[in-house]
């Protein structure tokens, strides 16, 4: 597969989105513009479309060792984390609080305040690992549900799931992960989690779909009410051509994982080794991580500029905050690391991909070394 990206854009920030696979999505839409019909009607056509939807659950079904119908298509990898924190208000409909880790993306604590949780939050460290000492004592104390993503957006950590799925199971509580950063880029344990949430546009099959797993199938998990689509779990016409295209992307991505993931640990430790020699520090960097994340705390105070810096030499990266009206905000997560608010704001984060060439990582590195240089 190539990338419709230019030599013109050397792109590294695919933890946000991952660039279209053009041939992919090319194919599924001229398959739609030749089969647009609802898949909720009652003709032939209509059918077809609702087959191929129902082949990609069950296709999910069977990578995840999952059960069918407790998957759940829906548009937007924030609207999956909705559904799976409802399902949790309809499990426990007197629960006031939920054992949360303090690295979770901010949509998913948004669901937990909408559906009127409080997130009693775990503890960690620069390591980027949850404590499981903390939480132990959390369940020992007041047994609740554990919500904990499996890789960090930022920092790549994956998280010990096999361990925080045993210490749940000890207390008869369960275990929910938001995966929109593991999928597709390691081998996940899906078998560890009652519930989970995925997204195609983070691996490279655009925008329009995502994935919800609900603990047990139950139509009063309804993150929209009016049809009865998605076994009436979400009201709404399905986006067939993004469902399809998620499903032949996820076929992609599983069937070179291995090798792809030999490719971008390389690049990680090129780019790693360059950046901490020239006084860079790597965050977390003994802890599991995804092999292709870096995040990292530049030597220098000027990052606004820096930043422009690279996108003038066509180079895109991210930073370690979120903008909020142009005003960057130091990121949660690392403050909760240990991290100072003055360390966070100077930090960015490299994340690769399937399209990532050497060509590229040479670039990446030749232009921060210059601009490091420049800005000292």
């Amino acid at each position: 597969m190539k990338s419709h990206l230019t030599n013109d854009l050397k792109y590294f920030d695919y933890n946000a989105t991952h660039p279209p696979f053009p041939e992919i999505l090319e194919t599924c839409l001229a398959d739609y513009l030749e089969g647009f019909y609802n898949p909720s009607g009652i003709t032939r056509f209509s059918l077809k479309n609702q087959g191929k939807i129902e082949q990609t659950r069950k296709y999910f079904a069977s990578i995840t060792k999952g059960n069918e119908k407790q998957f759940v298509f829906s548009a937007t990898g924030t609207e999956a984390n909705y559904l799976l924190i409802q399902s949790l208000r309809i499990l426990y409909p007197e629960l006031d609080s939920v054992i949360v880790s303090p690295l979770e993306h901010s949509s998913m604590y948004a669901a937990l305040e909408s559906y009127g949780f409080s997130p009693d939050l775990l503890q960690t460290n620069k390591t980027g690992i949850i404590d499981l000492q903390v939480l132990e004592t959390k369940l020992k104390e007041n047994p609740r549900p554990v919500v904990c993503l499996y890789a960090g957006n930022e920092t790549g950590v994956i998280q010990p799931a096999e361990e925080i799925s045993k210490l749940t199971k000890e207390y008869g509580q369960v275990f929910f992960s938001d995966l929109m950063q593991g999928f597709c880029k390691v081998n996940v344990p899906y078998s560890l989690f009652d519930g989970f949430t995925f997204s195609g546009h983070k691996i490279g099959a655009g925008m329009g779909a995502s994935v919800t797993y609900l603990p047990k199938a139950d139509p009063h998990f309804q993150v929209f009410g009016g049809g009865n689509q998605e076994n009436e779990h979400r009201a709404g016409t399905e986006n067939t051509f993004a469902i399809e295209c998620f499903r032949q992307v996820t076929e992609i991505q599983l069937n070179d994982l291995e090798e792809k993931n030999k490719r971008l640990g390389r690049f990680q430790s090129l780019i790693e080794n360059k950046l901490e020699a020239l006084g860079c520090t790597i965050i977390a960097k003994s802890s599991p991580r995804l092999p292709n994340t870096t995040f990292l705390v530049l030597p220098i105070q000027s990052v606004d500029f820096f930043l422009l810096g690279m996108e003038e030499k066509g180079i895109l990266v991210s930073t370690g905050s979120s903008c909020k009206s142009r005003a960057r905000e130091a990121s949660k997560s690392l403050l909760h690391m240990g991290y100072t608010e003055e360390e966070a704001l100077r930090c960015i984060r490299i994340s690769t991909g399937y399209f990532t060439t050497e060509e590229d990582v040479n670039a990446l590195l030749s232009t921060i070394e210059d601009l490091l240089r420049k800005f000292e």
